[in-house]
């Protein structure tokens, strides 16, 4: 246990860690400066872009040169900020960073997504020690606002002339934890639909049995999207091929309405994420939720809190030569790497959106899912394998 607290890696990822950048109103300096003493430390150019100073949502972007810098660059993101903790529900101090007699860090960010950021820069400091000489240029970019969409991080980066500059052609961004032996690369992910629903009706006394009544109308609606929720989670459960990401999720996260216990609101508002399989026709799936909306009673009004219609997904075969160099890298290790839709929503769907193939990575096997959770951690010695993963991939991929 103590050579892993000794460990200069472990060090510098619980100092990381520290570093409290959680929403709301984060202060991203701390994380910059310590982002460029890490890029100085390694000889690596680095920038620093700010498309709004007053926003303070700083993009911070470090560069590894090739030798032959002319072919299509590869880009390795992570984001900086982490989401709000409950410090009760914690048995560690969420941003302690400790170490347990198991050899798991506690923090906020320990799993999304600090650790890639920090084995990106731990992968090339490895492979500067073993003198490798590389042709690609890597670029490691850290965002903030990932957390809250994207929107002034990675979003207008990737629509900037300071995106284009950089040439990319391949792209790796954070995955998630998988529970068993297995490491699991992300593809693609589901379209992104959280529509706010208000049903509307007529007002009056509590005790009259009025027809069409807001309440009505918002009980049928949830009964098509429980008996449709259902269905996709036997699918789910009777079809052993399919994954979380591979059916339409729906649920219910946000309820208002109302003014008094006798009074019959004449609005209830009922706020809906909905995660669209890659499968399904968005037109069709849009329509569907009319006909319910109809069905039900009608006048009822949408607003769109976020909506995300899913990218083209990224080949996983032998078209793309990048894949298949992650797959050399896996066998080459005797590493078992599946693919998959990603169930939740990430950055690197602004980058497929442009056509730029990317895959959503972290090498955490045999650890539990605690993205968001409390207690979040993950242990050392994954951590330390991981930087080792990462090494040979880019190894490849930066020579091809």
């Amino acid at each position: 246990m103590e050579n892993l607290k000794n460990n200069e890696e472990i060090k510098l990822f619980q100092e990381y860690l520290r570093i409290p950048s959680v929403h709301p109103n984060i202060d991203y300096e701390p994380c910059i400066k310590f982002l460029s003493r890490q890029a100085e430390s390694l000889q690596l150019p680095y920038k620093i872009i700010h498309f709004d100073e007053s926003l303070k949502t700083p993009i911070f972007i470090a560069s590894w040169i090739g030798s032959n810098p002319e072919l299509p660059s590869i880009l390795v993101n992570s984001h900086m900020d982490v989401v709000p903790v409950f410090e009760d529900k914690w048995t560690h101090p969420p941003f302690a960073a400790d170490i347990d007699a198991e050899g798991r860090i506690f923090a906020r960010g320990a799993q999304d997504c600090k650790c890639v950021g920090m084995q990106y820069f731990a992968a090339i400091r490895s492979l500067k020690k073993s003198n490798i000489q590389i042709k690609r240029t890597l670029h490691v970019l850290f965002v903030p606002d990932e957390e809250t969409s994207g929107e002034y991080g990675m979003y207008k980066f990737s629509r900037s002339k300071d995106f284009r500059d950089l040439n990319v052609g391949f792209a790796l961004d954070e995955g998630s934890a998988a529970d068993n032996d297995e490491f699991v690369a992300y593809y693609a992910e589901r379209s992104i639909w959280q529509i706010n629903f208000k049903f509307n009706g007529p007002a009056g006394h509590g005790s009259i049995l009025m027809d069409n009544t807001s309440g009505e109308k918002l009980a049928n609606f949830l009964n098509k999207i429980i008996s449709f929720r259902s269905a996709e989670t036997k699918r789910l459960k009777t079809n052993s091929d399919l994954k979380g990401g591979d059916v339409t999720s729906i649920n219910l996260t946000m309820l208002k309405g109302g003014v008094l216990p006798n009074i019959i609101p004449n609005q209830l508002e009922a706020c809906f994420d909905i995660r669209i399989a890659v499968d399904v026709d968005l037109k069709e799936f849009e329509q569907l939720l009319q006909k319910w909306c109809a069905e039900v009673g009608g006048d009822i009004e949408w607003e769109w809190i976020f909506r995300c219609d899913t990218a083209p997904p990224t080949k996983v075969d032998q078209t793309n030569p990048f894949w298949v160099a992650i797959q050399h890298t896996f066998n080459k290790m005797n590493l078992v790497l599946e693919a998959h839709v990603c169930m939740g929503g990430t950055d690197i769907q602004f980058l497929r959106e442009l056509g730029v193939p990317s895959i959503g990575f972290s090498p955490m096997n045999n650890t539990p899912k605690l993205i968001h959770d409390h207690d979040e951690n993950i242990k050392a010695d994954i951590y330390l394998r991981g930087i080792e993963i990462y090494s040979q991939i880019l190894k490849e991929l930066l020579n091809l």
